[in-house]
């Protein structure tokens, strides 16, 4: 169980390859969006406006 091993961390190192026991360092997920299905659109939900408000009666007096 040394360099010659391919199942050993060490062995992995000696013959410069990956796999479970030494994984390669996964760049963040934002490299691979096509492989993921799109997200359905949500529907475009609008909020009512406000009320026109009317002008204050003017004062008199």
């Amino acid at each position: 169980m040394g360099k010659g091993d391919r199942k050993t961390r060490k062995g992995k190192i000696a013959i410069r390859s990956y796999g479970n026991v030494r994984p390669h360092k996964v760049k963040a997920k934002t490299a691979a969006p096509a492989a993921k299905k799109p997200a359905a659109p949500k529907p475009a939900v609008k909020k009512a406006a406000p009320a026109a408000r009317k002008a204050a009666p003017k004062k008199t007096g």
